[in-house]
């Protein structure tokens, strides 16, 4: 898969996180977050694990020495630590979208872009192209723009939780696109990280929630959508794509999420969609067209110069 292949793939993912916002919100007037996330994360597990399993057995055929491990323990022990990081993200992310509105929560959680690059900064010192950070600051005020957040936001507890949820959201895009990469087995990787997602919120729902047949009819679609196009798809969209290109590359095509959001509001929901919301897309699509192309131009400008 070339970089712009994997950036395509990219796209896909956001577009279909765009438009989960706003299943996360209104499904946790029926079900509890723990049991919500617990489910979904089952289902996308079930949707991944015939592909993931192939993917094993043929990795396994590949190997010359049939003493080799298919998965190094490391890189075994790794893909559990992102599972774990993904459920902590998401139930973060989950509890403060009850305590905050759809467009704040939006807004705060793409936050994460920049958090990418100065994690990868601070733990692999690893030091991206400076148009990235120009980029970022472009994603970051289109951002701004479309959820029609001002300098008047009032950050209460829900924003708090959804600001941090970025930290883990960041740690998670940085470590899927290393662990992707080294390993080329992305499908397995995404089957483990919904395993241990779904593990640990069902521990949790067991404890704290109340989960009945007729809970779970009400959410059932729900659950259908978060959990077969927002995980099973998109996630594992997310982890084939990571595989081939950069951290903050993908964190910035990750970030399309917002634009998807507005528009399927727009087209679905009959939303008008702002003068202000169009400028803010248009930075958004600034800002991956300037991370895409300037660096290949700038390249080809050395090679002839």
């Amino acid at each position: 898969m070339s970089r712009i292949q994997a950036n395509l793939v990219l796209l896909v993912a956001a577009a279909i996180w765009g438009s989960t916002f706003v299943v996360q919100h209104v499904s946790m007037d029926i079900i509890g977050p723990m049991s919500f996330t617990s489910t979904r994360f089952f289902l996308g597990f079930l949707v991944v694990l015939p592909l993931a399993i192939r993917e094993w057995q043929k990795k396994k055929m590949t190997l010359k020495e049939k003493t080799h491990e298919v998965i190094a323990k490391k890189d075994l022990g790794l893909m559990i630590v992102i599972g774990v990081i993904l459920f902590t993200a998401t139930i973060i992310q989950q509890y403060g979208i009850i305590h905050t509105s759809v467009t704040n929560a939006g807004f705060l959680t793409a936050l994460y872009v920049p958090m990418v690059p100065l994690l990868g900064l601070i733990i692999f010192r690893k030091k991206p192209h400076w148009i990235t950070w120009i980029a970022i600051a472009c994603s970051f005020s289109g951002t701004t723009l479309i959820s029609g957040v001002d300098s008047s936001l009032q950050l209460g507890y829900g924003d708090a939780l959804i600001l941090t949820s970025t930290i883990f959201w960041g740690l998670h895009v940085l470590l899927v696109g290393l662990v992707a990469a080294r390993t080329s087995m992305p499908l397995t990787l995404a089957a483990i990280q919904f395993a241990i997602s779904a593990i640990i919120a069902a521990a949790f729902a067991v404890a704290m929630e109340t989960l009945t047949l007729e809970i779970l009819k009400a959410a059932f679609w729900f659950i259908a959508y978060a959990g077969v196009l927002s995980v099973g798809i998109a996630f594992t969209l997310q982890v084939v794509g990571q595989a081939h290109t950069q951290p903050a590359d993908a964190a910035l095509i990750l970030s399309m999420e917002t634009v998807f959001a507005a528009v399927a509001g727009a087209v679905i929901l009959g939303e008008r969609l702002e003068m202000t919301s169009m400028i803010g897309c248009a930075l958004i699509l600034s800002a991956i067209l300037m991370v895409e192309v300037l660096p290949i131009l700038i390249r080809k400008r050395r090679r002839f110069s």
